[in-house]
């Protein structure tokens, strides 16, 4: 049996493992389909992620050093590669009452052939319906980001709304924002595959902001007025000064993207201290939500596994490449690490 595996940074192996038999409480998956996480699980596999050498203390609401002896955050060799998985349960344990062999299911879980997880009272074990198509199954993180960041973003209908960033969270955001009642959707990518299936998907429009000036085209698009809402999710330290520079005055810049240290550049003293733009830090995975008690972490999960499985949200064309579980290490490095511009959301498929 195999597993994929950070062996070292920015290196991804098949590495073998032993597999077991399920405790009382568990359920083994026979994995068909998975998919790794584009955004943080990238910056951890190049070992930049903060988690290294510090923790983020919960009770001080800060990072703050690990102790002295202590392992880091990433330990290369174990860090286990992958996001979510689908597949069949082929075992159960003697506890275990809601689900039955042979049932399809989506979970999180690592890519490796076989995943065993807990199966009481775990409401991200997802039965999977009839008929419901794996690519949005595996969609189910993303879109989780998704939708906090249209909402914390407050997307009314009749609003324009830019949407920075079309890898899956974007996508699936513009999705979001035209179903909301957006009036104007705008895509911004410098990728023409991406903004081509944006189109598809609900944007009315869509720039390369490496060959515009992305602040004044919003502003001529909008007859000077700018922006109701700015989804950002590239973390480029540019695409956040043309968000402050396209926004409209008061508006919303919900930042989603899981930012890494911005160069010289990013300027506070140009649009941003004049367009009174108000800029939210978004994460879905965040409590208390900023709409708790009525939304926590648990709602947006159930709000975006119904979307997915009726439907409402289509992500055959953001799963892309697919490749096998035999290819996956060196797909992983080409398409997630050394050449994201190759990919969306890359999704792996078991041969079986």
């Amino acid at each position: 049996m195999k597993k994929l595996v950070a062996v070292e940074p920015r290196k991804a192996a098949l590495v073998e493992y032993e597999d077991r038999h399920v405790q009382p409480n568990e359920v083994k998956i026979d994995v068909d389909f998975a998919a790794p996480k584009h955004g943080t699980e990238v910056i951890d596999f190049r070992g930049q992620t903060p988690f290294m050498g510090e923790n983020f203390n919960e009770e001080w609401r800060m990072f703050m050093p690990r102790e002295e002896g202590s392992a880091p955050g990433i330990v290369f060799g174990e860090f286990q590669l992958g996001n979510m998985v689908v597949g069949k349960i082929v075992e159960i344990g003697s506890d275990v009452t809601e689900y039955q062999v042979g049932e399809t299911v989506c979970t999180y879980g690592p890519i490796m052939e076989t995943v065993i997880v807990n199966a009481i009272n775990n409401h991200r074990l997802r039965k999977m319906p009839e008929g419901a198509k794996w690519q949005n199954a595996v969609c189910y993180d993303p879109a989780q980001f998704a939708l906090s960041g249209v909402r914390d973003a407050h997307v009314r209908a009749g609003d324009v709304v830019v949407i920075v960033g079309l890898g899956a969270i974007g996508q699936i955001a513009i999705q979001l924002a035209k179903k909301a009642g957006a009036s104007i959707v705008v895509g911004v990518d410098p990728i023409e595959h991406r903004c081509e299936i944006a189109l598809r998907n609900g944007a009315d429009v869509c720039f390369d902001p490496t060959s515009c000036d992305l602040g004044y085209e919003v502003k001529k698009l909008t007859n000077k007025m700018g922006a109701d809402s700015i989804i950002e999710t590239s973390g480029n330290a540019a695409a956040l000064q043309d968000a402050l520079k396209g926004i409209a005055y008061g508006g919303i810049i919900s930042y989603v993207a899981f930012g890494k240290s911005f160069p010289a550049g990013l300027n506070f003293g140009r649009e941003a201290h004049f367009n009174n733009a108000k800029i939210v830090f978004s994460r879905a995975a965040s409590e208390p939500n900023p709409d708790y008690p009525r939304w926590n972490r648990k709602r947006i999960e159930d709000t975006c596994w119904e979307l997915l499985m009726n439907g409402y949200l289509n992500c055959e064309d953001i799963i892309q490449p697919i490749v096998t579980f035999e290819t996956s290490a060196e797909a992983y490095m080409e398409y997630v690490d050394q050449h994201p511009e190759l990919s969306i959301k890359m999704g792996i498929e078991y041969k079986k």
